[in-house]
């Protein structure tokens, strides 16, 4: 290939010739990397959509995109000997759901290079199927305890669904990635999008969560409209007893996770008294719009 940035056409295989009319489709993004914390993201994305019940209709070229020296690929002997060399994968694959809405779901690794092309294919695949809305999801470091349910933050520039779907405007700046620059093009052309990302403790990040998961399933089938029928109970189980046996042997660790708690709970109680002083502001909005009738 030349030096010149790819083009879609260089990059992106893509055939939905013999695919039926999907119903309402959606685009559900979630990649390997600086905005997947633990896998939490991916892993909750093969839950809601296995890949066993998907078909691939579009893969996009790993060459251009990666530093092969930072992303290696993987060396794998068959039964007969024979070496297979399995590259970073990138694949558009459809989910039908038999609900309000279909499910285009891009399963990949953040690249390295050439992003714009990049969001470009996402695009182009986006344009083809028709889908009207993208959401990515995430998982970030935060601090947070690993005592506490895990926080889920939904953001969207769009104010019809930050309405209907109870989400808050974006408010970040700085340094970004993949995801934050496929936002920017999506918006761009009037796509809607939506961002899920849920908080993992920065202090366990060679642990997996799958408590984090869950909650990011919840999430996500409150906003695509999905039953996601996944029970993780075994697993987030045995995880919170890894999680407390690492604790309870670090003394300084112990105690800075009672301050991530207290600080936790303090956030949560401000919560509930403004949602409360919310509703009883509502009530009397109300009351004054329907005022009693005169008995006289």
């Amino acid at each position: 290939m030349s030096d010149e940035s790819p083009t879609v056409e260089d990059v992106l295989a893509f055939d939905a010739s013999g695919l039926d009319a999907l119903t309402s489709p959606v685009l559900v993004a979630g990649l390997t990397g600086w905005f997947d914390v633990a896998g939490v993201a991916t892993t909750a994305l093969d839950m809601l959509a296995p890949v066993d019940i998907a078909l691939t209709v579009g893969e996009i070229d790993p060459d251009p995109f990666y530093d092969f020296t930072q992303e290696r690929p993987q060396v794998e002997l068959s039964e007969l000997g024979e070496r297979h060399v399995t590259w970073p994968a990138n694949s558009f694959d459809v989910v039908r759901t038999g609900g309000t809405h279909d499910l285009v779901v891009l399963r990949g690794v953040e690249p390295h290079l050439a992003w714009r092309t990049y969001a470009h294919c996402v695009l182009h695949v986006v344009r083809e199927l028709g889908c009207a809305t993208v959401v990515t999801v995430g998982a970030t470091p935060d601090a947070v305890p690993h005592t506490r349910l895990p926080v889920v933050v939904g953001s969207t520039s769009d104010p019809e669904l930050a309405a209907r779907l109870a989400l808050s405007a974006p408010s970040y700046q700085g340094i970004t990635g993949l995801v934050g620059v496929l936002h920017a093009e999506l918006e761009a052309l009037d796509v809607p999008t939506i961002s899920l990302r849920v908080g993992v403790p920065h202090y366990l990040p060679h642990a997996e969560h799958p408590q984090a998961v869950a909650a990011l399933l919840r999430h996500l089938a409150h906003v695509l409209g999905v039953p996601v029928k996944v029970d993780l109970s075994d697993q987030i189980g045995r995880w919170e007893a890894i999680h407390e046996e690492v604790v309870h042997d670090d003394d300084q660790l112990r105690t800075y996770v009672r301050v991530l708690e207290a600080e936790y709970d303090r956030k949560a109680e401000v919560a509930l008294r403004a949602a409360d002083d919310l509703a009883t502001r509502f009530e009397e909005f109300l009351r004054a719009q329907d005022p009693p009738e005169d008995t006289d």
